[in-house]
């Protein structure tokens, strides 16, 4: 008789597992406007998933904009500065610490892949109370393309060593259920970045829930049992 595969979770970081989908929004419009760019708040939060490059592209096709190399470089920079601002402040979504405590206490295996730059990411993982050095995460710096490709979440099982057939991961955007269908894994949506039901069901999501929370209360729904 064959062995039942252990289910691993991949966890996206901001929006998933941290309340900072706005930081960042706020954070890019305030980089955008030191630059003399302007963008609707509400066309950037639709982008806020996406790695920082595939971010930027998408804004040089709405303004009709090319940027050139240095003033991208130039906002990538002004977007950590201000998102450095905002995140001293950055709390963890209602029961983060106790989902990734609960999976830990339970032998099952997870992970964090974030389109973050280690620079950005680093200070909200030490509020979340996660260690890169004792636990697996993957920063948009260890990998050649972030979401929507697979990239993250496929370092993500791999450091793991688990099979990425038999894990879900964990999102709160549209560009987390895609990159999840191109990794081959299952997609489980989070309300708590500000997309809807149907959006994350028809970018892939097999569950949506409204945070880690809920998320927790529901785990035997999605196989998170030892």
């Amino acid at each position: 008789m064959q062995a039942r595969q252990q289910t691993s979770f991949l966890f996206d970081l901001d929006g998933t597992l941290v309340d900072s989908v706005y930081d960042h929004v706020i954070a890019w419009h305030d980089a955008l406007q030191e630059e003399g760019i302007q963008v609707s708040i509400w066309r950037l939060h639709r982008k806020i998933g996406m790695s920082g490059g595939l971010f930027t592209k998408a804004l040089a096709r709405e303004t009709g904009k090319e940027f050139e190399p240095d003033v991208l470089e130039r906002l990538r920079k002004l977007h950590a500065k201000y998102y450095g601002l905002r995140s001293p402040r950055t709390a963890p979504l209602p029961g983060a610490k106790e989902l990734l405590a609960y999976l830990s206490d339970n032998d099952i295996p997870w992970a964090i892949a974030t389109s973050g730059r280690i620079e950005t990411a680093g200070p909200v993982l030490k509020i979340l109370g996660v260690n890169p050095e004792k636990n697996v995460v993957i920063t948009r710096d260890l990998v050649r393309y972030a979401k929507p490709d697979p990239d993250l979440f496929l370092a993500a099982a791999e450091k793991l060593d688990v099979d990425i057939g038999s894990a879900c991961v964990v999102g709160d955007s549209i560009w987390d259920m895609l990159a999840a269908q191109r990794a081959r894994a299952l997609g489980i949506g989070y309300l708590s970045g500000g997309y809807g039901t149907e959006e994350l069901e028809r970018s892939g999501a097999y569950r949506v829930y409204e945070d880690p929370a809920d998320m927790l209360a529901h785990i035997d729904e999605v196989g998170g049992r030892r």
